[in-house]
């Protein structure tokens, strides 16, 4: 299974990376909602985890444009955002999942695993 790991935080992205490699999943990375739109097109993923608060293109547009172009999207929103309204938002936009950050390995796979399950 192949996961776009979007995060302009080039430390987090290596911290998930490290999780979901570990546990067999082969891993893209973006640093920002454009190029993310770009390797979603090319290298098609099964799953995108997407930070919510990014340089440029903010997560939630991203969200809203990958779903617009490829309803059968599966994103899982993560961020540091904890406020229930943006929960609320990134789940009205169509994301399957919210991870808090900081992330921790578990919470990341079930996530993870849950999102690709319910795409089945």
């Amino acid at each position: 299974m192949k996961v776009l790991l979007v995060d302009d935080s080039g430390l987090a992205r290596r911290r998930v990376r490290q999780m979901l490699e570990s546990d067999g999943y082969e891993v893209i990375e973006a640093e920002d909602g454009v190029v993310a739109l770009e390797r979603y097109f090319i290298d098609k993923p099964d799953l995108v985890l997407l930070d919510l608060v990014m340089r440029g293109m903010y997560g939630l547009e991203v969200l809203t444009k990958l779903r617009q172009l490829d309803p059968a999207a599966r994103v899982v929103v993560v961020s540091a955002d904890v406020q229930d309204s943006s929960k609320e938002m990134v789940h009205a936009a169509g994301a399957q999942g919210f991870l808090v950050k900081p992330v921790e390995r578990d919470a990341v796979l079930a996530t993870v695993r849950g999102a690709l399950a319910e795409a089945r």
